[in-house]
């Protein structure tokens, strides 16, 4: 959900336990700063936490509950690094904010548009969300050198005439 959703780790976190449901594409959050912003959700990531969901005490106010309270964001950080050693990533790799970056890297590098990903990741200035767009840029530079005819000296074919 961090990775398909880009949400903060406190959002996810702070979620109720009906936030997401199946005939909803989508959830309403309250971001940081108190706006609101609209936050889609993958058909996968919704199945996901449906099974979730179904275990989840109903009495339950979070959809990630710990005790009375919902999880905390040290307490996932401290979740996410266990499972990206079990799957045998190394730990120090992986963090909510990574998945955070993970998320508006690859929408940017698959086409999306700057002011969609700045939406979807509630930022209020756009200079924000451009610290992103630096990948992106190392590929356009190795387009760049790859495929504009001014970029490497081309070979000369021996048959042709060099006049």
């Amino acid at each position: 959900l961090l990775y398909g959703s880009g949400l903060r780790a406190t959002e996810l976190v702070s979620l109720p336990r009906n936030a997401i449901t199946s005939d909803k594409p989508f959830l309403i959050l309250k971001g940081k700063g108190g706006r609101e912003r609209l936050v889609p959700i993958s058909d996968r990531a919704r199945a996901a936490v449906a099974e979730w969901a179904a275990m989840v005490p109903r009495a339950s106010l979070w959809l990630f509950p710990s005790g009375k309270k919902h999880l905390s964001r040290v307490r996932l950080y401290q979740l996410l690094k266990a499972l990206a050693a079990d799957a045998g990533i190394p730990p120090e790799r992986i963090s909510p904010h990574v998945l955070r970056h993970a998320f508006a890297t690859h929408l940017l590098e698959g086409g999306a548009d700057l002011r969609a990903v700045q939406m979807l990741l509630g930022h209020a200035d756009i200079a924000t969300t451009q610290i992103y767009t630096h990948v992106d840029s190392r590929r356009l530079i190795r387009l760049v050198n790859a495929r504009h005819p001014l970029a490497a000296p081309r070979r000369v074919d021996a048959k042709a005439n060099p006049a």
